[in-house]
């Protein structure tokens, strides 16, 4: 007989981690498979078909708000064709939803109802636009400062010139901040939001009268 004998706290030998684990792996992937083809069957058979009946009914409504008579409808309908407002309630999280949100805020904006405004443009999804995206971040600035909340409006303001650089809506914005500024007393602030306009858009319409603003907040720190 062997004398040998067998160490009983001698530690099993085991395999590659996953040799060990194998199964619990297998299950890990196999759920990660089925979300992405959920994920998948989601996008093509749901959000695609409703992406597509939206925008074959927001168009209409994109015409209606180029009337100035005919913006109630471009908000609430004709009974033949959806407003704005129910294309964003019931084509949520698509691309047509999204512009609806957008042009909800503008006509709201447009008749003072600025609470609303409000409520629809913070609905609104960056798209990557240069220039859409920072409008829609100053649109809420606009109806934060016809509401007199100028803290706010500052805020967005701000978002909005920081948004995307270009010659087009950061001078507009660094504007309308540094008027804010003012409104707040905040000159110092005013002062460095109309030299931004000097030295980096000098060629920009706002950067044309900007000598005298800049004058302004001087005389007034």
């Amino acid at each position: 007989m062997s004398n040998t004998t067998v160490n009983p706290i001698e530690p099993k030998k085991t395999g590659s981690f996953f040799q060990d684990n194998q199964k619990s792996i297998t299950f890990i992937v196999g759920g990660i498979v089925v979300l992405v083809l959920l994920y998948l069957g989601y996008q093509k058979l749901y959000l695609e078909p409703r992406a597509e009946k939206a925008a074959n009914q927001i168009y209409q409504a994109e015409e209606y708000a180029m009337i100035d008579s005919l913006q109630a409808k471009a908000i609430d309908g004709d009974g033949s064709f959806l407003g704005f407002k129910e294309i964003a309630d019931e084509y949520s999280n698509t691309p047509s939803a999204n512009i609806a949100n957008a042009y909800l805020g503008g006509l709201y904006l447009r008749q003072g109802n600025y609470q609303d405004a409000i409520k629809y443009l913070q609905k609104y999804a960056d798209t990557g636009s240069e220039i859409l995206d920072p409008l829609i971040k100053g649109l809420i600035g606009d109806a934060y400062s016809e509401s007199k909340d100028y803290k706010s409006a500052a805020d967005y303001y701000k978002r909005a010139a920081d948004k995307s650089k270009n010659s087009y809506t950061t001078p507009l914005f660094l504007k309308k901040l540094g008027l804010v500024y003012e409104a707040l007393e905040d000159f110092k602030s005013a002062e460095q939001a109309y030299q931004s306009i000097k030295t980096d858009y000098p060629e920009s319409p706002e950067a044309s009268m900007i000598e005298g603003l800049i004058a302004r907040t001087k005389a007034k720190q």
